[in-house]
């Protein structure tokens, strides 16, 4: 349908965000986040009415069709108010900044995110989701204080971007003399209380994957044999992949459960949480060589490959919860359907999936696994091979039946930092199952990534869509491309990307830094000033940047010998000491960067022609400890060299810039790592 066709068409036609075209149809004179909306409401000393969200939340939809839909309420807002919508994942830095501001009037947050400020950006309030009439109450409240006591909008607007700029103060800590196991110890002991030792998670609901967690656990595991760690771990995973949160006929996860048992999810599947899955289970796969593992990290990837992926190599940012209008639709069936579609095998089928007649959720049914195969098996008198056959015929079978239903909405941006986390994602899996297919689509990516979004200067861009670039990266672009970088060097042995990590360090450095306090601020000095500057020291959903940046300087640091990354990498750490003691299951990424100090890495070089094959068979083993390197020849590394013997290939083990007797065999180099 053309614009012209319908009733309003409004400033965010112009945009490519799928979420801000959305509303560009919206009675709501909407504009996007920039200069115009900003000078239109200083010259006409109108309020800012900044509403945030993003394409695949169900909660957006709704207030959208109650309030932003309707030409009464789009009167008041367009009559007294400049009215924006941000899509949160094209610009994070202006979500962060109003989410704080939410946070500190209302204790909560969440999207929709509504927030209202002074004509120059500066909040007063700012709140989540509103039914219609509360929120008309709002908007004539906020339109009556801004027309008789403005004073008072004024008053609160400088004391809440006080409270936000106190909210991002931190200060330098001195590093220790050295980091020590106790306090891996005390990291791991306060994450571990927090995990739901019966059905995995952090004991609490709703549940949200927190891939980070996990991965320090199984760091943590390595090191010092602890079960317990393990066990979290394990339980973790294995319920999540049972869960109604795991797509059972079409693999994927969806971002949260809204339970605390992974049954009921909320449908909408986020890329980022697919990559940082995958390469946790990956990696939980070359520790356990558990097969459930394997099968979920194909499963996952076939799902990117079907439903998010690019044919340029970029990976789509998620899918909507939604379907003609109902949460979840695309993804639940009835008995009736399933005994249609699978006739004499649904009752097998049913049983395994937990089948309700009259639905498990809603009057409907999620699949979801609650008994072993062992236990279906045994119940209809048939082998555990012909149940697995039963299942994977019943999963072809519905998946192309719910291939004919109405799709939800498909968010095709391309984001940087999540396309990182992706690309990880498949090194990890090419390295622990050797399918030389992942690799090459991780390749894909990256050369994507480099002909899309890194420029000369070194810079990135946030966004990709339509075949334009538009948003300056932030912080976490860099960092999390930094470590996919690093990683596929780990896994190629081409060190193009290395020196393209190095250079993206090298602009963040220059324009991300803050050497007061030894971390890295959100957004670009080159940028436009927001209200607050912001930085992220915590993790969340995502590690985030400052963790990242951890890792990533340490990363770096020892594969090019940079003191100077090493050194900035010890600062980060020891700013989040303090918080890694108290708040552990926040600061996860840290305690994985904290177990390097406290175990230094094992630099693992293979030079010679062989180098390939062994080092894809000691890939194949989960080994934290372990950085990699090498390839035919020498190569530009100054760990590499003088380690070509001519017709040879040999693995070094070295620590500390010295190396142990060279050896030929993947074992003999396992025993000197171990």
């Amino acid at each position: 349908m053309d614009a012209k066709d319908h009733l309003h068409t409004n400033r965010l036609i112009e945009t490519s965000s799928p979420y801000l075209l959305q509303h560009a149809h919206n009675p709501v004179d909407w504009y996007p986040w920039g200069e115009e909306a900003l000078a239109k409401a200083q010259r006409e000393n109108k309020l800012l009415l900044i509403s945030i969200g993003y394409a695949a939340c169900h909660w957006c939809h709704v207030m959208e069709h109650e309030s932003f839909e309707d030409t009464a309420v789009a009167a008041i807002m367009n009559k007294y108010f400049v009215p924006i919508k941000v899509d949160r994942e094209e610009r994070p830095d202006v979500d962060q900044i109003y989410m704080n501001a939410a946070l500190l009037t209302t204790g909560r947050g969440g999207w929709p995110l509504n927030a209202f400020a002074l004509p120059d950006g500066k909040p007063f309030f700012a709140g989540t989701y509103f039914p219609k009439d509360q929120w008309v109450r709002v908007l004539e409240y906020f339109a009556d204080l801004q027309a008789n006591r403005p004073e008072e909008l004024q008053k609160n607007a400088a004391k809440l971007t006080e409270g936000l700029q106190q909210m991002e103060y931190t200060e330098l800590v001195e590093a220790p003399s050295e980091f020590t196991l106790a306090q891996a110890t005390q990291a791991f002991e306060s994450t571990v209380s927090k995990i739901d030792m019966r059905k995995g998670g952090l004991d609490r609901a709703p549940k949200f994957p927190m891939p980070a967690i996990h991965e320090f656990l199984l760091d943590y595991h390595y090191y010092t044999q602890n079960e317990q760690a393990l066990a979290a771990v394990k339980v973790t995973l294995d319920e999540m992949a049972m869960g109604g949160i795991y797509d059972q006929i079409g693999g994927g996860f969806a971002r949260y459960s809204t339970d605390a048992i992974w049954k009921v999810p909320h449908f909408e599947k986020m890329l980022y949480d697919n990559g940082q899955l995958v390469s946790l289970y990956a990696q939980a796969f070359q520790l356990t060589q558990d097969p459930y593992y394997e099968e979920i990290v194909r499963e996952t990837l076939t799902f990117i490959e079907r439903e998010l992926t690019d044919e340029n190599g970029g990976f789509y940012s998620s899918l909507d919860a939604d379907s003609e209008g109902e949460e979840g639709k695309f993804y639940v069936w009835s008995a009736k359907e399933i005994e249609e579609l699978l006739g004499k095998d649904a009752a097998v089928f049913s049983a395994y999936y937990n089948v309700e007649k009259n639905g498990n959720w809603e009057g409907s049914n999620i699949l979801f696994i609650t008994e072993t195969k062992e236990k279906v098996a045994q119940m209809y008198g048939i082998s555990v091979s012909d149940l697995e056959k039963v299942m994977e015929k019943g999963k072809k079978v519905l998946l192309a039946a719910r291939a004919h239903r109405i799709r939800p909405g498909l968010d095709d941006k391309v984001l940087t930092s999540w396309n990182a986390l992706m690309l990880k994602g498949y090194i990890d899996a090419y390295k622990a199952l050797g399918d030389r297919a992942y690799l090459e689509t991780a390749l894909k990516n990256a050369d994507f990534l480099v002909r899309n979004q890194l420029q000369s200067d070194g810079s990135l861009y946030r966004n990709f869509k339509d075949g334009t670039s538009a948003i300056s990266a932030f912080a976490d672009d860099y960092s999390l491309v930094i470590e996919a970088f690093v990683a596929l060097y780990q896994a190629t042995f081409d060190v193009q990307w290395l020196e393209k990590a190095e250079q993206l360090m090298e602009y963040a450095l220059a324009h991300f830094y803050d050497a007061s306090t030894g971390t890295f601020f959100y957004t670009s000095d080159l940028d436009d000033p927001l209200v607050s500057r912001t930085r992220e020291l915590s993790d969340n959903v995502i590690p985030g940047s400052n963790s990242s940046f951890t890792k990533g300087l340490f990363l770096l640091g020892t594969y090019l010998y940079k003191q100077n990354y090493i050194d900035k990498s010890t600062q980060l750490l020891s700013n989040a000491m303090p918080n890694l003691a108290k708040e552990a299951s926040f600061f996860a990424s840290y305690g994985s960067v904290l177990l390097h100090y406290v175990y230094p890495p094992y630099e693992v070089a293979i030079v010679g022609d062989n180098y390939e094959e062994l080092r894809k068979e000691m890939d194949l083993k989960f080994i934290p400890r372990m950085f990699l390197l090498g390839g035919h020849e020498e190569g530009k590394l100054e760990l590499l060299q003088q380690k070509k013997v001519p017709g040879e290939t040999y693995i070094y083990v070295c620590q500390d810039k010295a190396c142990k007797l060279p050896v030929k065999k993947v074992a003999d180099a396992l025993k000197q790592i171990e």
